[in-house]
């Protein structure tokens, strides 16, 4: 799922990589929610909360979401960063390795979370998990040349309309059943990450209201086995 990029991946790849790593957003996303009430991954919501804020002149909460937004953004050029350094080195596995960093900063997010005074934990929980929301969707995007995303459900259900329209058009006009294949592919990849994404929020909450923080060394330890299968598969490949 980490080794080939862009034309050279299949449909079947992309999805895999699209499901699991949109669960594991779902999840510790609502996980973060239930917690302390904000969105990690959220920036359309978060634009909109940062605005109402604004145009009331509630400054404390408003640079709050402010700096949610400002972080993901800093964690998705952190990621493309190192991606674009190990290209330039043809450093084999660079994608399984940014997911192995973020496996590892997942579980140091989950540490610092158990050590620090409860105060605290609210906003490291929400922009750690802002910054490593941004490197995740980096890291699927540019692996996949943009057809992927992992968090980006409005962008993820616009492109289910326009997928559904197009095989109804198609079908209007009796078009060639190769054409209707190609909408049908991308049409499966966008509804299933979005449901997985919903499953990982159904089951990142429930998780939550059992063992708490432990979601996180949860979520790392599944990035940690796909980072590690990757690194794994480019040494075969090699």
């Amino acid at each position: 799922m980490l080794i080939r990029q862009g034309t050279a991946r299949d449909h079947a790849t992309d999805r895999r990589l699209a499901c699991i790593l949109a669960a594991i957003a779902g999840a510790v996303n609502t996980a973060a929610f239930h917690a302390v009430g904000f969105f990690s991954a959220n920036m359309t919501g978060n634009v909109s909360a940062l605005s109402d804020h604004a145009s009331r002149a509630d400054w404390m909460i408003g640079v709050f979401y402010l700096a949610i937004i400002i972080v993901f953004i800093i964690g998705a050029a952190f990621s493309s960063l190192v991606i674009n350094s190990g290209r330039r080195r043809q450093m084999p596995g660079i994608y399984a390795w940014v997911v192995m960093i973020e496996a590892l900063l997942m579980a140091a997010l989950g540490a610092a979370e158990l050590a620090l005074p409860g105060a605290q934990r609210g906003p490291m929980l929400v922009l750690g998990l802002a910054f490593l929301m941004g490197l995740q969707n980096a890291v699927v995007t540019q692996i996949s040349d943009a057809r992927v995303r992992t968090t980006h459900v409005s962008g993820m259900s616009t492109d289910i309309g326009i997928g559904l329209s197009m095989l109804f058009d198609i079908a209007r006009r009796r078009e060639p059943r190769t054409e209707l294949a190609a909408h049908v592919t991308r049409l499966r990849l966008h509804t299933q990450t979005v449901l997985s994404f919903l499953a990982g929020g159904v089951a990142g909450v429930l998780a939550y209201q059992r063992i708490a923080t432990n979601v996180l060394f949860v979520a790392a330890a599944i990035l940690m086995l796909i980072a590690t299968l990757g690194l794994h598969r480019s040494r075969r490949a090699r």
